[in-house]
């Protein structure tokens, strides 16, 4: 009983520790005066207003969620044939594209943003919004290909097998079996796509950061000037963007399988 206790206790405090910070900006973001206190002055949601009402705000939101959509969908294209290469062609050289494909996440981001600048500018090419989705959709390619990975994995062969047994090709399984059987995998690799660019700043800065401002950049930008609410607005507003994303996936999705949890019947 007492131990039971403790570890609640324990737990608890550590919860309270991870989420002070997002207490406090959500604090902050409801300041009805333009300044930085906590707790708030008054009570205020104007500043979320400001989001969408404001010119300059809403560029900046139009331009993330355009980035975030384009670079997620382009992971995806880019990942699903990959997965369904590796798990259809099992071969030791198969394993250097799964690394191609790992190591742009598994680099420094800094590291990475400086190869897409000197790549894009050598190019001449800098500055230009689409080269900042396609620098997204190489940095975060890597989620929806394990997440592809673990869908594929999940797939029981002796239905490959029976398809094929009737007279089923490649494409025809790939279309009646497999893309069913992996269709939330896919959705769950757009969505951690989407929820990491849209969020992301060093690689969209190296790439558009002088021409064209995202919701990260204008953050930054706008605290060379001073401060207001509505940053703090922007960063509760990620926050509920991707506890919905991941709420959903949770909800819809197989979470244990996602975090690495094998099946009940597997081993």
């Amino acid at each position: 009983m007492t131990a039971t206790w403790l570890r609640r206790v324990y737990f608890t405090i550590v919860a309270l520790f991870l989420a002070a910070p997002l207490i406090v900006v959500a604090g902050v973001s409801v300041n009805s005066r333009q300044e930085l206190s906590f707790p708030p002055v008054g009570f205020s949601l104007a500043w979320y207003a400001q989001i969408f009402t404001d010119p300059e705000w809403r560029l900046a939101l139009i331009h993330s969620v355009t980035l975030a959509v384009c670079s997620a969908a382009i992971a995806v294209a880019v990942a699903l044939p990959l997965a369904w290469f590796l798990w259809r062609r099992i071969a030791p050289w198969a394993n250097i594209f799964q690394v191609l494909g790992l190591a742009p996440f598994i680099l420094p981001p800094v590291i990475t943003a400086l190869g897409f600048l000197s790549f894009w500018a050598t190019a001449g090419l800098f500055g230009l919004f689409f080269t900042a989705i396609i620098s997204h959709a190489i940095f975060f390619v890597t989620l929806p290909l394990v997440t592809l990975s673990l869908g594929f994995a999940s797939i029981d062969p002796s239905l490959v097998e029976a398809a094929a047994t009737m007279g089923a090709d490649d494409r025809t399984v790939l279309k009646t079996v497999v893309l069913p059987l992996i269709l939330p995998y896919l959705v769950s690799g757009y969505a951690f796509a989407f929820v990491l660019s849209l969020n992301e700043y060093i690689v969209a800065y190296m790439t558009i950061g002088f021409t064209t401002e995202t919701l990260p950049i204008k953050i930054f930008n706008a605290l060379r000037y001073g401060y207001t609410p509505t940053m703090a607005s922007v960063s509760v507003f990620f926050v509920a963007v991707a506890a919905l994303v991941f709420g959903s996936i949770a909800r819809f999705g197989d979470i244990r399988r996602l975090l690495g949890a094998m099946s009940s019947d597997g081993s």
